[in-house]
């Protein structure tokens, strides 16, 4: 099935010249169709060209304008060329493309829009520090509520999604933190989504950006951000609808 749809595997990159070269590279030996688009989120290392001899096409950005803005290029890129699905993969290593398949089955079974990857499902592989799974816990548990169906892991960056979700976030894409807060988007916009089990990969080379106290006022910064798209995005869903 998936050799009748046009796929694109959208990688947001900043700075990950030593594992950019391999995610590429896993990516099409996994799926030898698919389209892999790297957004380089003005990077200052060899990002770039490593992912060029590695046979990715590279979108640069001008400067660093965040995940968000850097998976919404590649949305934008996915709807302009036609693109039945996107998929988004981290390049920084973390992400094991043979889930890749598994990710769009509910895609292609008509079951979701839009399919995230869930470390915590069978809780295989890397399963991140203590301090972020805490986190994590509690955006599940407020995302959990706000959608009214169970969501494991809604900062997981490994996602899948189908034509009308592509085309939704295009459009309106969370800046600050797209993860969590894309998924109460797809709640508002009456977007099916869906959890399947992977097992994520413990990175090579380079840190998390996240750690220590700065752990905690994300967790803060995205709950807020949270509260706000429940204002704004509801308010416009409803105004659409009417």
């Amino acid at each position: 099935m998936m050799d009748d749809h046009k796929m694109l595997a959208i990688i947001p990159a900043l700075n990950e010249e030593h594992n950019i070269g391999t995610v590429v590279k896993k990516i099409k030996n996994t799926l030898p169709g698919v389209f892999v688009l790297v957004i380089n989120d003005g990077s200052c290392d060899a990002t770039a060209r490593q992912a060029r001899a590695h046979g990715a096409e590279v979108i640069n950005l001008a400067y660093t304008l965040g995940i968000g803005a850097a998976v919404q290029t590649g949305l934008m890129f996915a709807r302009f060329h036609g693109f039945d699905i996107a998929v988004q993969v981290d390049g920084d290593g973390q992400h094991d493309p043979s889930y890749i398949r598994r990710l769009v089955e509910p895609i292609l079974k008509h079951k979701a829009d839009m399919v995230i990857g869930s470390r915590y499902l069978e809780k295989k592989g890397d399963l991140s520090s203590l301090q972020r799974r805490i986190g994590i816990r509690i955006f599940s548990l407020l995302i959990s509520r706000i959608m009214a169906q169970p969501i494991t892991d809604p900062t997981s960056g490994f996602r899948a999604m189908n034509r009308r979700a592509i085309e939704l976030f295009s459009d309106v894409y969370p800046d600050d933190y797209p993860e969590p807060e894309s998924l109460v988007i797809s709640h508002l916009r009456r977007l099916t989504v869906r959890e399947v089990p992977v097992a994520m990969i413990r990175r090579e080379f380079g840190l998390s950006s996240i750690g220590g106290v700065d752990a905690m006022y994300y967790m803060i910064k995205v709950i807020l951000a949270i509260m706000i798209d429940l204002c704004k995005q509801g308010y416009r869903a409803r105004t659409e609808e009417a």
